[in-house]
């Protein structure tokens, strides 16, 4: 007969097909590494370790334990560290040694060696993600000392709970070959400006402990009387982002997915830093800033009212405004008199100044009239943030406003976790 055949039961065959079929949909959809390749995974213990953990995984559709994010940059490296808070008891029982290990050190530490540190003012609590419910951990180490980080990696024999990092920044082309080599794991690349969006768009969603994310200054033309005032980005767009890290990328978006590097200096948070270390023989930023906080820059830097007596009034120009970033260090007198401080105040002051005016005239050339700053080199450091608030008030007539974040400079680590979370396989 012919025509349409009449429907058959299922048979086991077919169920298994379509089952198969399921798992493979699986993977398009939500944060699920599959749990294909059992038939490759045997023989050492640590394979075996990470074959039960997928399955496990596998089955809840998200990724084993334990969640990173990393962003290598050329002057720090940021790190995001998931810690689950619903762990059930048969997890704990089930949980292997070193994953244990990792988790606590982890979390009962605020310092590691000499110099890495965990910001705990930003941990985020009570988290949601992928389902699991915990706390959001932010860590930072100086880029030079990766050689300890990745052996610290073996040392825990981390490649037996994974194989693949999701890292982004310079440093994950950088670094690849000595992951791969000395600690058997593989750097997933992402993009750092695409990593940088994500995480601050969700980190903003989520909130800061029930607080706003993203705030501003009030009355920010006065030096000594603005104030902290939380902002609401809920609708973002237009937004320029400006990028400040060991150098400066300066993004204009119009949507999550529609964005452009409209350009960059490479006067950044590294000059600042760099020229410190030559000016005053200051060892790390937090020094470079604790003495820039003591210093006066009029000391060193040529003011408008240096040269004209007071305010230049046909254009605008106070006579407080910097005419020459270190004009007075044409004077050995003046070099005489100033001291490291003054230096440090000047240095910060000229890059500070130089980032605003590009950020502006950039605000200015796409019309966007909302200008965001982060990047580490705003970390605890309040006298950039007023003057670029100040600048941006100010040189615009009121019409730019300058915004800020308080997880400055860990966006793109959390972009990194974000994809950690979609990928397929990261065994």
């Amino acid at each position: 007969m012919e025509g349409k055949a009449p429907a058959q039961p299922r048979t086991h065959a077919a169920a298994a097909a379509a089952a198969a079929q399921t798992r493979s949909n699986g993977l398009q959809n939500g944060c699920h590494p599959g749990a294909g390749g059992l038939q490759h995974e045997h023989g050492s213990p640590a394979k075996k370790c990470r074959v039960r953990r997928r399955l496990d995984s596998g089955k809840k559709n998200r990724p084993p334990f334990p969640w990173f994010g990393m962003d290598i940059g050329g002057t720090l490296v940021k790190l995001v560290y998931f810690e689950p808070k619903d762990i059930t008891t048969e997890e704990e029982q089930e949980e292997v040694e070193n994953l244990k290990s990792i988790r606590k050190y982890l979390t009962s530490n605020v310092a590691y060696g000499n110099t890495g540190i965990r910001d705990v003012h930003l941990e985020l609590t009570n988290l949601l993600m992928c389902g699991r419910k915990g706390n959001l951990h932010f860590i930072r180490f100086p880029t030079h000392s990766m050689p300890k980080f990745i052996q610290m990696g073996r040392d825990k024999n981390f490649s037996s709970l994974h194989t693949t990092m999701c890292a982004t920044g310079g440093g994950a082309y950088k670094f690849e070959d000595d992951f791969r080599k000395m600690a058997d794991l593989q750097l997933h690349k992402l993009d750092e400006l695409d990593c940088l969006i994500q995480g601050l768009l969700y980190i903003d969603s989520v909130g800061y402990n029930g607080l706003s994310e993203c705030y501003y200054f009030e009355k920010s033309t006065d030096f000594e009387q603005c104030q902290k005032k939380p902002y609401c980005l809920d609708n973002p767009y237009p937004m320029l982002l400006v990028n400040i890290g060991s150098g400066v990328s300066i993004l204009a978006l119009y949507s999550k997915d529609n964005y452009k590097r409209v350009t960059g200096t490479s006067l950044g948070g590294g000059t600042f830093l760099g020229l410190c270390c030559l000016l005053t023989g200051c060892e790390t930023f937090e020094e470079a800033l604790e003495m820039a906080a003591k210093g006066d820059s009029t000391n060193v830097d040529k003011l408008v009212k240096d040269i004209y007596g007071g305010d230049y009034e046909r254009f605008g120009l106070l006579g407080c405004a910097v005419a020459s970033s270190f004009g007075h260090m044409m004077s050995k007198e003046k070099r005489d008199s100033i001291s490291k401080e003054d230096l440090a105040r000047a240095t910060l002051v000229t890059i500070t100044n130089n980032i605003g005016s590009i950020a502006r005239m950039c605000a200015l050339n796409e019309n966007i009239n909302r200008v965001v700053f982060v990047g580490n080199f705003l970390r605890v450091n309040m006298v950039s943030m007023k003057l670029l608030a100040y600048a941006m008030d100010y040189w615009s007539n009121g019409q730019l406003k300058a915004l800020f974040l308080e997880h400055e400079g860990y966006f793109g680590a959390v972009g990194a976790l974000l994809e950690l979370l979609k990928m397929t396989d990261v065994h």
